[in-house]
């Protein structure tokens, strides 16, 4: 049975319609097409240069991954940062426990990290004690985040601190986190009372859906939400489908995104105006993105296989538009910056600008895909966009970063931990 359209007259139905990658997709093909069409005072768009791009981000794919085995873009790379198996640190300290115990604790930590995840700045780094390794950014926060889920931060049980609940995300606090993550005057957190703030939402949301996320209010719910659903499956091997996987975790934490993006007081969450977006209804103007839901959603999917589950439709989700896949395609040349002081001013999330660039992002990202592939000479079945973007785009942008400016990305984004 096909699903109802969704109403875009109503504030309901225009929120429904754009918690869609369909619609990501759509609306960033409509600022493409207009950048290449020289309408757009932002960006032009250099064609020849995506085939050059192409071939840096599979060149670079075939030098990390030799045997060709890629795996997804995920949160669990992080993980293994410095050659540390942490996903079997945490196999251990959980102990002999059914799949679905495992599962759960290990969405636990995957939610609660990626919510982390926004742009740490320049100057911050963590120092693992057991490794003794030094790690900044992503990984820094990613190993930053294991060790403080590990040791019970985001638990209200000390007997059982291997979760995360809505009780110990209630009494979070930013001197906590930031003890947690090493957070001093020498070494700061960008965003770091914006990603607290983020997780004590969090924890409100979780516990105001008990019947998604358990009496306990724990994102590891999401497990039994969504194999009550495939319970009914007819197939040998029970499946979910990636889409619905990022639809629930849409329609479950929407309260916790930035509460200015709005239709009539109904939370949008990663989903921006652009005056040159059409759109039905309630939804013109707006671009939605979901970023750190999609990939929330793609660092899901190993905890699902792992526990036995098939997810299917990998490519319903979209490429990332963050600094590195964004900054790839402008280090590479194929996405040109307009304004004089594009390089030289600081942004927002919120600025046409920034919109402008993430859509084109996240639609150019789909274009280079198949030319990656075929420099590698895979299939789509072979190498999904989930590790296109692992082999992949996200590194090439930063080898580029790294190379013309110490790491650092092509714009000045201000960021309050909850975006970038």
């Amino acid at each position: 049975m096909t699903a109802a359209v969704p109403d875009t007259r109503t504030p309901a139905g225009a929120v429904r319609a754009l918690r869609s990658t369909t619609a990501v997709r759509e609306r960033a093909q409509q600022l493409l097409a207009r950048a290449r069409a020289g309408a757009s005072h932002a960006f032009a768009v250099d064609d020849a240069a995506l085939s050059v791009a192409a071939r840096t981000v599979a060149e670079l794919t075939r030098q990390r991954f030799p045997d060709g085995r890629i795996p997804y873009h995920s949160r669990w790379r992080h993980f293994e940062a410095g050659g540390v198996d942490r996903a079997g640190q945490l196999d251990a300290l959980l102990g002999p426990v059914d799949a679905a115990t495992r599962a759960r604790a290990q969405i636990d930590l995957a939610l609660v990290s990626v919510l982390l995840d926004a742009g740490a700045g320049p100057q911050w780094t963590y120092r693992e004690a057991a490794s003794g390794q030094n790690f900044s950014r992503s990984e820094g926060l990613g190993v930053a985040s294991f060790h403080a889920f590990t040791g019970g931060l985001f638990s209200s049980d000390p007997l059982l601190p291997l979760r995360v609940d809505a009780a110990g995300l209630a009494v979070l606090s930013a001197e906590c986190l930031g003890d947690a993550f090493q957070v001093t005057a020498d070494n700061p957190l960008v965003g770091l009372a914006g990603r607290t703030q983020l997780l004590r939402q969090l924890g409100e949301a979780l516990k105001a859906q008990p019947d998604t996320f358990g009496p306990a209010g724990r994102p590891g719910g999401l497990y039994d939400a969504l194999c009550h659903a495939a319970a009914a499956d007819t197939e040998p091997v029970r499946t979910i489908a990636a889409h619905h996987i990022l639809v629930l975790l849409l329609n479950t934490l929407s309260p916790i995104w930035p509460a200015q993006n709005t239709i009539h007081g109904l939370a949008l969450g990663d989903c921006w105006q652009h005056p040159a977006v059409a759109g039905e209804g309630l939804t013109a103007g707006w671009m939605p993105f979901h970023k750190l839901s999609q990939w929330l959603t793609y660092s899901l999917l190993e905890p699902f296989e792992w526990s036995g589950l098939r997810v299917t439709g990998l490519d319903a989700l979209t490429g990332l538009p963050e600094y590195r896949n964004g900054g790839l395609l402008i280090d590479a040349g194929v996405l040109r910056p307009l304004p004089a002081d594009w390089a030289t001013r600081s942004w927002s999330a919120g600025d046409a600008f920034i919109v402008e660039w993430r859509a084109l992002t996240v639609a150019l990202l789909d274009e280079l895909a198949p030319l990656v592939r075929a420099e590698l000479g895979l299939s789509a079945q072979q190498m999904p966009l989930a590790c296109v973007l692992e082999g992949g785009t996200w590194a090439a942008g930063r080898a580029l970063a790294q190379r013309l400016r110490n790491g650092l990305p092509p714009l000045n984004i201000v960021s309050d931990g909850t975006v970038f």
